[in-house]
């Protein structure tokens, strides 16, 4: 039994799809057993080749009770807490990043800066095993009586400081809704109450907000057959890059040289003002390299996509 820890959230695990299916090849009689929450079964149904989910919401309690895997694979990050809670599973071997606090020698050196994707896929070629950094598409589930065709606006993220400004995004939904997008709005139940504003403010409907009525596997269907998403740096951008959906991710303070898009990728747009010299920031809301963020800059980022999207569809036409 292959056994990997990822006990992270949504954009987590899609970032880490090369690399799970890197090791369900590598290892394809074996069963691949995956320690990750339990809410996000859905979703790791759509991955695919996962035997198991063994329910492990962060690195607080054992990620493994059953016999010794043969293999513990450390996808979470670079321990040393992680990296004890996999050896924990007393496996016969471990794969993960060197770390000296963990008495762990038999990887390679994290690189901070590194991309989240080229970051596992890095870790699995330092033991030998290939992973193709660009097979991060995922199931298509069908859309089960949502929007098909709909532009998802996603508001909201764990962190306040990620958070486009609520006001810009009603702009954005009013904006849109004149060039004839149907716009909705998604997010957690704790972010409901956040939709239901910019709802307001854009004069959209009630029923276009779909925060807090949708379980992860609906979220993902929506994003699947949606026109455009545009979100924060959170994990319905990465569902956009796992269907190819067109998509604007805007970013702040993260640059997305860390958890953007592929650049490769031109129905993905990531904006960013965090070239300048921002000084220490300790207020709260929305951080200033999101503020700088102007509304005409997010609809020229849109027009980009949509038109990568015509031409695309023309060719293949």
């Amino acid at each position: 039994m292959i056994l990997v820890l990822r006990a992270l959230g949504v954009g987590d695990l899609v970032t880490a799809v090369p690399a799970l299916r890197a090791l369900r090849a590598a290892y394809p009689g074996r069963e691949l057993a995956l320690a990750a929450p339990a809410g996000l079964a859905p979703l790791v149904e759509l991955v695919g080749g996962i035997d198991r989910l063994v329910d492990t919401a962060g690195l607080d309690r054992p990620a493994w009770s059953g016999p010794a895997p043969q293999v513990a694979v450390n996808l979470h990050g670079r321990g040393p807490q992680s990296h004890r809670l996999v050896a924990a599973a007393r496996p016969g071997r471990m794969l993960a990043f060197a770390n000296a606090d963990a008495r762990f020698s038999d990887g390679p050196r994290w690189a901070a800066d590194e991309h989240e994707v080229d970051r596992w896929c890095r870790l699995l070629s330092w033991y030998d095993i290939p992973a193709d950094r660009t097979d991060l598409g995922l199931r298509r589930p069908g859309p089960a009586g949502l929007p098909v065709g709909a532009t998802v606006l996603h508001p909201g993220t764990k962190i306040p400081a990620k958070r486009w400004p609520a006001e810009r995004f009603a702009a954005l939904a009013r904006a849109l809704t004149d060039r004839g997008h149907r716009v909705v709005l998604t997010g957690s139940a704790d972010e409901r109450a956040l939709a239901e504003r910019v709802a307001e403010t854009a004069g959209l409907p009630p029923t276009a907000v779909l925060a807090g009525r949708t379980d992860l596997g609906a979220l993902a269907a929506l994003v699947a057959h949606a026109r455009l998403v545009v979100s924060g740096d959170t994990g319905v951008a990465h569902l956009a890059t796992g269907y190819g959906t067109a998509s604007v991710v805007l970013f702040g303070p993260v640059p997305p040289a860390r958890w953007g898009p592929p650049p490769d990728r031109p129905r993905h747009r990531a904006l960013w003002a965090g070239e300048g010299d921002w000084p220490r920031w300790d207020g709260v809301g929305s951080h200033p390299t999101l503020t700088a963020l102007r509304l005409d800059e997010v609809l020229a980022a849109v027009d980009e996509v949509e038109r990568v999207v015509r031409v695309s569809g023309a060719v293949a036409a």
